[in-house]
């Protein structure tokens, strides 16, 4: 495991600095920069542009820049935002915890409805409900996320009045309550997508465990079928799952980015956007590099889960 982890550790280094270059080069190399906000100024001179060049370190060469801002990530310095220059790290984390609030809630409905639906349409083959699942998880995969946010706002918003239209809490009314009742909207919108993909993944994983001869043993030796489905069969077809898992994180900040803009909820794919708009760059680098980490973790995470499950695998 030690050696394992040690080696995860370096290649998860090595792709962070990959992005964090490649990010670095994108951003600043893109036309405008933060320089322009400066530009509108009304009376704002070449030579009061060229000062505030030198005070941001823009006048310096590419390399030099991500060098400067490299170093100081590895001290725990992310820079400043151009906006109110307050500290990167504190404005991430202002908007973290409601972006890890709505992919949690979005994970879990995933995992239960999909794993459900999956499991149903293995059991009862090419049955009617089967078909009904298969054509409303192609639909799913086939629909906008930022259309299907509009429709869910239209509908139990605008019409039914039943859910709130966005933001994360009510003016005045921050109970848990309140904190829930605007969060089912978006995390129905960021689920979508993803317990199609779970259902379809998980269907196919239980039609092979459920063909196997231990499966078929069970059934011959008298176990009630409940029991030969939910302690033989689908234990083992949930260890592909829990890979997906890891893999599905990058769709799911992406999709989080979309919903977040949709309802005004404030995470991180929203303050994404709004820094690109306004050409914060020390915030966009902070963003994306704990975009990276956390995908980089999801994954080492789905490792050791399939390591815990099945003891067949071995972390060397």
């Amino acid at each position: 495991m030690a050696h394992f982890l040690f080696g995860r550790a370096l290649q998860s280094l090595l792709l962070l600095w990959l992005v964090s270059m490649i990010g670095f080069a994108i951003l600043h190399l893109t036309p405008g920069g933060p320089l322009s906000q400066f530009a509108l100024v009304p009376g704002m001179t070449q030579a009061r542009l060229a000062e505030i060049a030198h005070d941001m370190g823009l006048d310096r060469s590419l390399p030099v820049q991500y060098w400067e801002w490299a170093s100081r990530l590895l001290t725990g310095d992310w820079g400043r935002s151009y906006r109110d220059q307050a500290p990167v790290l504190s404005v991430i984390g202002s908007h973290l915890f409601a972006t890890v609030e709505l992919m949690a809630t979005a994970v879990l409905i995933a995992v239960l409805l999909g794993a459900w639906i999956g499991v149903m349409g293995a059991v009862r083959r090419y049955s009617v409900a089967d078909m009904l699942a298969t054509v409303g998880a192609m639909v799913a995969l086939s629909i906008p996320t930022f259309w299907f946010g509009l429709v869910v706002i239209y509908v139990f918003s605008v019409r039914l009045q039943w859910l709130p239209a966005g933001s994360m809490y009510t003016v005045g009314d921050e109970s848990l309550l309140d904190f829930l009742h605007h969060l089912i909207a978006p995390a129905l919108v960021l689920a979508l997508v993803e317990v199609a993909v779970w259902s379809r993944y998980m269907r196919a994983s239980m039609i092979d465990v459920i063909g196997q001869d231990y499966i078929r043993t069970a059934r011959a030796k008298g176990l009630p079928e409940r029991r030969v489905l939910i302690r033989h069969a689908l234990r083992n077809a949930l260890l592909p799952m829990i890979t997906l898992a890891g893999l599905e994180l990058p769709t799911l900040l992406g999709g989080a980015l979309v919903t977040e803009t949709v309802f005004t909820w404030p995470g991180m794919g929203r303050l994404f956007l709004d820094s690109l708009g306004y050409r914060d760059y020390p915030v966009v680098m902070g963003i994306l590099m704990v975009s990276a980490l956390l995908v980089l973790l999801g994954n080492l995470l789905a490792d050791i889960l399939c390591a815990v499950a099945d003891p067949r695998i071995r972390l060397d």
